[in-house]
């Protein structure tokens, strides 16, 4: 009978290793397919070379990038977004005075109310990759303004997902 129970608890407890094994292998499969397909240009995220400059923020193709889009009443950030923020980061980082400040926007669906706040969950999304880049916090600000400042003004998904974003503004270079 003890005999029994050692082999049953043992398939079990094999069972429960392999269901956690194979999810881990989907989540990896997944994360490399979305990196691959990723449109962010990658090639200029961080300056091998040294230090960013502040002429590097209209020259640099990883620092032009300044804007964050989110689906549809989300406030997490997407992998391919990543780069852009590492690259934001060392930029923080390299330039003491520099300064910014995370603009998050919604589209214009849902009350003006619930549109500010979910612009400041995405700002805030955006803050705490920046904060894991060692970005010093002290220096990026989040302001949310809702559906306020749509850059599209049809009502249709392509335009709603454009105003679905955190812009990064710099306020001092």
């Amino acid at each position: 009978m003890k005999n029994q129970l050692k082999v049953v608890v043992f398939v079990f407890a094999a069972l429960l290793l392999t269901a956690c094994n194979k999810k881990t292998k989907e989540t990896d499969t997944s994360t490399t397919d979305t990196a691959q397909t990723a449109p962010v240009d990658q090639g200029n995220a961080i300056a091998t070379d040294g230090a960013f400059t502040a002429a590097d923020l209209e020259t640099n193709s990883c620092l032009m990038k300044r804007v964050v889009y989110f689906d549809f009443d989300q406030d997490t950030l997407k992998p391919e977004y990543q780069a852009i923020v590492a690259c934001h980061s060392k930029y923080l980082r390299d330039q003491a005075s520099a300064k910014m400040s995370l603009e998050g926007n919604a589209d214009e669906r849902g009350t003006r109310e619930y549109n500010l706040a979910l612009g400041e969950r995405r700002g805030n999304a955006v803050l705490s990759a920046f904060i894991a880049n060692s970005a010093p916090a002290s220096r990026i600000t989040v302001v949310s303004y809702g559906e306020e400042r749509p850059l599209c003004l049809d009502s249709d998904e392509s335009c709603w997902a454009k105003n679905r974003r955190v812009e990064i503004v710099y306020t001092a270079k």
